[in-house]
């Protein structure tokens, strides 16, 4: 496809990568409300607790140890190529998650859909790097933010409607036909692209940044699944972790041809967005997983219902993604991000309050002004991430954000997953001791099961029936109570963002870095349509 076919087609182009990013993002939060099924013997796998957390963990660990090493090769290999072929692995992937016979296999089909993930991911960015011009760039990469809005509300609506008519394996066999549209389309409507002046290959770089990450994300995963830093596989991969990645920057500083180019960080524009994309996302990351549980567990809607609130949070981002580029114009890239800091800090506050009877039009609008304020972060953030480099680079700059998004969201279910975990047993411990007194039905491995969740204690109260609506009151104000501490911990990060955009965010917006090519093309006197 020459260059002007490639202009003339971006906005279908777009539709594409729109497409292959709905089918990624919404799988997860598809998973999300079919948890309580999948632990169902009859109805689902019958997989516990840790076997569920694994089934989401799995795939993460994956996606985000990979991310960085398939924008590097998509930069150097050819981006159309590569998200051709995670869409492939992705499809295969999600057709044996929908036939897994076992918890077990399970897990590990949902670790290739990650592999599969993390080759498309980071390519999307890419190519809308490549083929929108400068002008045109910021309005694209709305799009883009907005389309997760999109799958926001696409997965949990589509996941609770497809578990009420059909067998829970359709929420990842529903992903094929998705997979082969954007198949069909990408061949007519994208244009290969690579860095023509990649270099010599940083097979080291690459080499040394997959354990780095692999090893950080299990650290923070297993110590948010078991709530302890204190294993010692725990705290020595994370240990190890830092230190591979340590290493890892060392030699791209000193490697005339890194993967990473770390002078990239001495633009404010790049590590002032890439700090605040990471605060807020660790801070938003738990509230927004365990208000799942609040929805289903405290509330106790179905799961289609509990899909359909998160509506008005998806339209937020959807509106208010494509729109911050103008905004940006009119207020600045410092003022924008630090009012959407200050709503988002306003969501925490509020929070801290929310009740098993809070109106459900205040906790909605709530929600909408949380989604909303994290778009308008979101997109000049990634807007001055992807122009502050080479558009040669931009894979491996892509994987910068979308892998400091990934370890930012992990780190924030399982540090906030921790508090609540604390909390929620503490609370409930005294009422489990009085029922399992009272009763003589209940073993101690299931004792301690429903302690560990509130999802554990509504087992076991709907099994023991009468005798077991003495757990839900408590069960239901305990897990409240962890959450409102969440909520502060998650106020406290974002005070820390907002401290960072006000010192050290530049006060104009983004202005594109050409790459080589661009600036002898510039220099020829010569027209190109896409940067």
């Amino acid at each position: 496809m020459d260059e002007q076919t490639a202009y003339r087609r971006r906005w279908g182009g777009l539709a594409v990568l729109v497409i292959c990013l709905l089918v990624i993002v919404a799988d997860n939060t598809i998973l999300n409300v079919a948890l309580r099924t999948l632990s169902d013997p009859v109805l689902g796998l019958g997989a516990s607790q840790s076997q569920l957390a694994w089934a989401i963990n799995s795939y993460t660990l994956v996606f985000a140890g990979l991310l960085f090493t398939f924008g590097v090769l998509g930069d150097r290999w050819g981006r159309r190529r590569l998200l051709a072929a995670g869409l492939v692995v992705f499809g295969a992937a999600s057709a044996l998650s929908a036939y897994s016979q076992s918890p077990e296999q399970l897990v590990w089909a949902r670790a290739v859909m990650g592999f599969g993930a993390s080759m498309v991911m980071p390519q999307t960015l890419s190519v809308i790097t490549d083929v929108f011009p400068p002008e045109e760039r910021g309005r694209a990469i709305g799009l883009w933010a907005g389309a997760v809005g999109l799958a926001m509300a696409i997965g949990p609506s589509a996941g609770g409607l497809l578990l009420e008519n059909f067998w829970w394996g359709s929420i990842f066999l529903v992903n094929v036909p998705f997979v082969a549209v954007g198949l069909a389309l990408m061949y007519v409507l994208i244009p290969e692209s690579r860095d023509e002046d990649a270099g010599r290959p940083d097979v080291v770089g690459v080499l040394l940044s997959i354990p780095g990450l692999v090893l950080i994300i299990y650290g923070i995963i297993t110590a948010g699944e078991r709530a302890s830093l204190s294993d010692w596989d725990v705290f020595g991969s994370l240990l190890l972790g830092v230190a591979v990645i340590v290493l890892f920057l060392v030699h791209e500083a000193r490697t005339p041809n890194p993967s990473l180019d770390v002078r990239f960080f001495r633009d404010p524009r790049f590590s002032v967005s890439i700090a605040t994309i990471m605060v807020l996302f660790f801070s938003m990351a738990g509230i927004i997983f365990f208000l799942s549980f609040y929805w289903q567990s405290v509330r106790e809607f179905s799961p289609f219902f509990a899909g359909l609130l998160v509506l008005p949070a998806a339209l937020g981002q959807m509106i208010f993604a494509p729109l911050s580029p103008t905004l940006v114009r009119l207020l600045g890239p410092r003022t924008l991000a630090a009012a959407g800091v200050v709503a988002v800090c306003c969501s925490f506050v509020f929070y801290t309050q929310i009740a098993v009877d809070t109106p459900l039009p205040l906790i909605i609008g709530f929600f909408f002004l949380q989604a909303s304020a994290m778009a308008v972060v979101l997109t000049p953030a990634t807007d001055a991430i992807m122009s502050s480099v080479p558009s040669g680079k931009a894979g491996a700059a892509s994987a910068v954000q979308n892998t400091v998004r990934q370890i930012a969201t992990a780190m924030g279910v399982a540090v906030l997953g921790a508090v609540i975990s604390f909390h929620y047993r503490a609370g409930i411990a005294p009422t489990l001791r009085t029922v399992a007194e009272e009763s003589e039905d209940v073993g101690p491995g299931e004792l301690r099961s429903a302690g560990e969740s509130i999802e554990g204690t509504m087992a076991l109260a709907r099994r023991l029936g009468a005798e077991g609506e003495a757990l839900v009151a408590p069960a239901k104000e305990a897990f409240l109570a962890g959450l409102h501490l969440a909520a502060l911990v998650s106020l406290c990060f974002g005070v820390v963002g907002l401290v960072v955009v006000l010192v050290w965010m530049p006060r104009d917006a983004a202005v594109h870095r050409p790459d080589r090519g661009a600036r002898e093309a510039e220099g020829s006197g010569s027209e190109r349509p896409a940067s």
